[in-house]
């Protein structure tokens, strides 16, 4: 088994896209998303955040050029939440460019500011539409408020946008390597022979293939990295479903105590009520029975108008110290 280099956690698409060792890949897909010519990958000027703490995540690619930041993000699992995200890193990438200097904070006059261009490639196996535009607006509270962010989603999937796959070749390669190592893992290869093979068989007049060749261990490693945080990401996902799925159980228990407890009142209530009902009936039946003895009416009598048992009217006269007649 080939072993990995554990170090090499970035995704593929930061590595080949926002290596400073291959700028003209990076200028190539700028130019093509831009429609713009320029030639001196130079005049690029990374400046990516490595360390930006946001639900510990890094930003992928962002650089300067023409006084535009591109923010670029590469997703392979689709999220409504990626506006956020990249109005974080945006901030970041800003507190970088007033603090290098480049800008006067207590000048009267205004301060002209690098425009921002935020892009995010798609890449999962969730089918989407080629181009998308996320908005942070569409969080608020009636998709209003004083500050937005907008984000267009490009879905690089292999034969998606295809005008953009014509425009930058790199780009086209990048995901024509993603589809052969998807399509060899669904015919039963493990992920590491998957890129193996489809490194291998990549076309000689690839531009990529040297450089991939080149750092075998590293991108097999981040595909593994890669792989192994979707997988966690599924596992996360389940947790939490399994934990709203219990809320929602203990919901349900107490839902159905409560009905209980009202079912029960209602009964008790009922019980109560008849058992009130009887009391008062016996307590009148007793209050005539005990004026008809003191009047000295026969039993017979008594029985009949008090509607008491023998026994009781009995029971009665002896509490009285009456006689019976």
């Amino acid at each position: 088994m080939t072993l990995i280099n554990g170090q090499h956690k970035d995704r593929l698409f930061k590595f080949i896209f926002g290596n400073p060792d291959h700028k003209e890949w990076t200028l190539s897909l700028y130019n093509a998303l831009n429609d713009t010519n320029f030639t001196d990958p130079e005049e690029i000027e990374f400046n990516t955040i490595e360390e930006a703490v946001y639900m510990g995540m890094r930003n992928d690619v962002s650089f300067i050029l023409a006084f535009v930041i591109s923010i670029w993000e590469h997703q392979s699992s689709f999220s409504l939440n990626l506006p956020i995200r990249l109005f974080l890193y945006a901030a970041h990438l800003y507190e970088k460019y007033i603090t290098s200097g480049k800008f006067h904070r207590f000048s009267r006059k205004l301060q002209r500011l690098p425009k921002p261009k935020c892009i995010c490639f798609y890449n999962g196996t969730e089918d989407q539409p080629e181009e998308v535009i996320l908005k942070l607006s569409d969080a608020f509270d009636d998709n209003d408020g004083d500050i937005e962010v907008r984000v267009k989603m490009l879905n690089i999937n292999y034969g998606r946008n295809r005008e953009l796959m014509e425009k930058c070749r790199p780009i086209e390669e990048y995901s024509w390597f993603v589809e052969a190592v998807r399509l060899k893992q669904k015919d039963g290869l493990s992920l590491e022979k998957a890129v193996d093979l489809a490194i291998d068989e990549m076309s000689d007049d690839f531009a990529l293939k040297k450089f991939l060749l080149m750092n075998r261990a590293e991108v097999k490693g981040m595909f593994l990295s890669e792989y192994d945080a979707e997988k966690e990401m599924e596992y996360l996902r389940e947790e939490i479903r399994e934990e709203i799925r219990e809320e929602a159980r203990e919901e349900g228990r107490e839902e159905g105590r409560e009905e209980g407890r009202k079912e029960g009142r209602a009964e008790g209530r009922a019980e109560g009520r008849k058992e009130g009902r009887n009391e008062g009936i016996n307590n009148a039946n007793e209050r005539v029975a005990s004026d008809m003895l003191k009047n000295g009416e026969p039993l017979e009598k008594i029985k009949l108008y008090s509607q008491l048992a023998e026994t009781a009217i009995f029971n009665l006269a002896k509490t009285l110290g009456i006689s019976v007649m």
